[in-house]
């Protein structure tokens, strides 16, 4: 590919692709928050595909629109459910630590329990006035007792409220047109490419296609599986706001790394906890510090090979890097498709530049892939001709 003569007219083409190239990350970069909804529904479209051909397949629901409304009922109603088990629980608690932080920073009630560089840091760090209002519930009530009406007629009549609910809505209509059409636009994208060139953007489009997928479902699931270790771990350690906290954290583990951003949340209610039970602040921090390496160890060890294998394989260093420039470039929607992205450029540079073959694994998934969706296309063919024929008398 790369020995060809470098002549004008490659030259040209070069240049015009280089450009439309630039033009179109400006472009993106405008974009952005347009774009945000769209490549949201495009991660849970890649996430709930299968799921939706269990349905239409396994299930024989002939209808694709009919298994992916059930589909998003059942994931709605499962999420609706453990909110409403979840945040009752997390309310009643939190508002017990409300109670604990405004005893504290009103008399200082609990506060032998915490170390003494610890206090310091919170007197030369914080206002304790300020906090002590915004705590109190005769004033808070009060205050918002007054503020409520003039803050619901602002709410309702700026565009932000209105942008956040059609930009929801968009996402949901986006993810049931993607869910809908997933297998005729695989198919018919292929007509907008000259016929010279459908060879390498099939197989381009293709490995980005089993990147994102495998990247996306995989990583959900490692998600998943986060937000249960962290929640359990806390419970055992008998740290406040276990699932709560463990949530948090596991959610925002579908982005490598960000996870220890959990890490001062689980101080607040590590400060918390030591003023209301007298526990020793240190000793604490020392089970949130355990938690985190165990469920680390164990996500690196068993969850992460078992359930993605080594379809991304990037060396920590790697990940940050990628996150760190991806995310400058394009904000969130970088954050999202940073990791696969990376591997596919780099598994391209080995391919055309130093002459390495793709990797192994990458391409032992594609023929995987390949396979299983030849399996869903022969039994939708043959689904299609029992229909359409003729009742025997």
């Amino acid at each position: 590919m790369f020995g060809k003569e470098i002549n004008f007219d490659r030259f040209v083409r070069g240049l015009i692709f280089m450009t439309v190239l630039v033009a179109g990350y400006f472009l993106v970069c405008y974009l952005s928050p347009v774009l945000v909804p769209f490549v949201v529904a495009w991660a849970f479209a890649y996430i709930l595909y299968p799921v939706v051909n269990f349905f239409q397949y396994k299930c024989r629901f002939h209808f694709r629109m009919l298994s992916i409304l059930v589909t998003l009922v059942i994931v709605i109603g499962i999420i609706s459910t453990l909110l409403y088990l979840a945040i009752p629980v997390m309310l009643e608690e939190l508002l017990h630590l409300k109670d604990v932080a405004i005893a504290y920073v009103s008399g200082g009630t609990g506060a032998d329990s915490l170390p003494e560089v610890v206090q310091k840091f919170i007197r030369e760090n914080s206002d304790k006035l300020r906090i002590e209002r915004l705590l109190n519930e005769k004033d808070l009530m009060s205050g918002l007792k007054e503020a409520l009406p003039r803050v619901w007629n602002m709410l309702l009549s700026t565009a932000n409220v209105l942008i956040s609910i059609v930009s929801s809505l968009i996402a949901l209509l986006y993810l049931v047109f993607m869910l809908n059409d997933y297998d005729r636009v695989k198919k018919g994208w292929i007509r907008f490419v000259p016929k010279s060139k459908r060879s390498m953007a099939k197989k381009i489009v293709s490995d980005i296609d089993n990147g994102m997928s495998g990247y996306f479902r995989g990583q959900a699931l490692v998600a998943l599986a986060n937000c249960v270790l962290f929640s359990v771990g806390f419970m055992i350690i008998g740290f406040p706001m276990p699932v709560g906290l463990g949530v948090f954290i596991g959610l925002i583990s579908f982005i490598p790394y960000v996870q220890l951003l959990g890490f001062f949340p689980a101080t607040v209610l590590a400060i918390l906890c030591s003023v209301d039970t007298g526990r020793n602040f240190w000793m604490l921090m020392l089970g949130v510090i355990a938690v985190y390496c165990i469920v680390q160890v164990l996500q690196d060890s068993i969850i992460t090979p078992h359930i993605m294998g080594k379809i991304l394989g990037l060396r920590p260093a790697v990940v940050l890097l990628s996150l760190t420039v991806w995310g400058y470039l394009l904000g969130i929607i970088g954050l999202i498709i940073a990791l696969p992205l990376t591997q596919i450029l780099i598994s391209y540079y080995r391919h055309y530049v130093v002459d390495d073959p793709l990797d192994s694994e990458i391409e032992r998934e594609n023929r995987r892939r390949k396979k299983l969706e030849s399996k869903i296309e022969k039994r939708r063919m043959r689904e299609k001709t029992l229909k359409n024929a003729p009742e025997k008398d």
